[in-house]
């Protein structure tokens, strides 16, 4: 009922955070000060601002830290169709050329945005159920008129707690992208938005999100499917790479010239070097006091790429960032976005 009681429980190692993700920085925060080790779910956290505080309160506390998505170290990357490991050999190798890639995320590469997660609009007040603890559900949040709408599965549709289907799959999507793009210690420093304005409250869908780094490289955002054909990867040089279908072994892989045979590609694949190895057993590490594979640090930049995002959709513009001081350039409605406030008591706990 109240997760303050099982902070205060000296039996409890590691606290997993199944909560909306509006709780997830304060509660990370709190559970790093009474000692335990954090499992968080995905999102990080709402905000580039909520993410820098986790990332340096962990460090500071030297506490073990994961977040709860796997691709980058198991499992079929979702709708690829393969694992990560292939991706991350073609890239780390240099096959697609020393110029910045093209990385293209939607419907066409397998990947959903789950535009249904939205909230309503004018929705009358409701009375809260008897036994529910309204105010503590709301927690760091703004205070808003009740309605089941607001706290059931449907949560995710509202800003104050998520931000619809990029708040709920973008961190699986693009932190195994910057793994496999070796950006882990980057962040975009030029978002660009095409799409609808947004209500102030609900969440709505987008077109185009698009995220530049310092080398050129592009991840685009696909929302209006105009981008189907196009490839997960397309190199400097050509050299395109594109999800399995069910009838073949491996990704494929397609230049100028065309479709590579199967056999030439698990060929490839073969003789690439390995990844470096991954620490993937979490109780290991906080046995062993050794960081997590998806730990606080690459975490918070892979949730910082699609928070940026998330801020320019609401801004109904593009903005610059600085990957360095965490800060939007010039802008300080983008900045407002980024670092933005919360309800006492909890601003307390979270940066005190």
């Amino acid at each position: 009922k109240n997760f303050i009681e099982l902070l205060a429980d000296p039996g409890v190692d590691i606290v997993h955070m199944c909560t909306p993700p509006h709780w997830h920085g304060c509660m990370s925060v709190m559970a790093a000060r009474a000692g335990k080790d954090v499992w968080c779910e995905k999102p990080m956290t709402r905000t580039v601002g909520e993410g820098k505080r986790v990332m340096e309160y962990i460090k500071q506390t030297g506490r073990m830290f994961r977040l709860n998505t796997w691709f980058r170290f198991q499992g079929k990357y979702y709708g690829f169709g393969t694992t990560v490991k292939p991706i991350r050999q073609i890239v780390e190798s240099g096959l697609l050329g020393k110029g910045p890639l093209v990385c293209t995320f939607g419907a066409g590469q397998g990947f959903s945005w789950k535009f249904g997660w939205s909230g309503r609009v004018n929705s009358a007040q409701e009375p809260i159920p008897a036994g529910f603890d309204y105010d503590m559900w709301l927690g760091p949040a703004p205070y808003k008129p009740y309605t089941a709408h607001r706290v059931g599965t449907s949560f995710r549709g509202y800003w104050d707690y998520d931000s619809g289907g990029l708040g709920d799959m973008a961190q699986h999507y693009l932190d195994a992208l910057q793994y496999l793009l070796c950006k882990d210690e980057e962040s975009p420093v030029k978002i660009d938005y095409i799409g609808p304005k947004q209500h102030p409250e609900a969440v709505g869908r987008f077109d185009r999100i698009s995220l530049t780094y310092a080398d050129g490289t592009s991840v685009l955002l696909d929302g209006d499917e105009s981008l189907l054909e196009e490839p997960l990867l397309r190199g400097s040089n050509g050299l395109c790479v594109y999800k399995k279908r069910k009838e073949d072994a491996t990704l494929r892989l397609k230049d100028s010239k065309g479709w590579w045979p199967e056999e030439k590609v698990l060929k490839l694949l073969q003789e690439l070097p390995e990844p470096a190895a991954q620490q993937t057993d979490f109780f290991e590490s906080v046995r062993m006091r050794k960081k997590f594979a998806l730990n606080e640090s690459n975490g918070f930049r892979s949730c910082t790429m699609f928070n940026l995002g998330i801020v320019a959709e609401r801004l109904g513009r593009g903005f610059e960032f600085d990957p360095v001081t965490l800060r939007a350039k010039n802008d300080i409605a983008a900045d407002r976005f980024l670092y933005q406030s919360m309800r006492e008591p909890w601003k307390k706990e979270m940066y005190s």
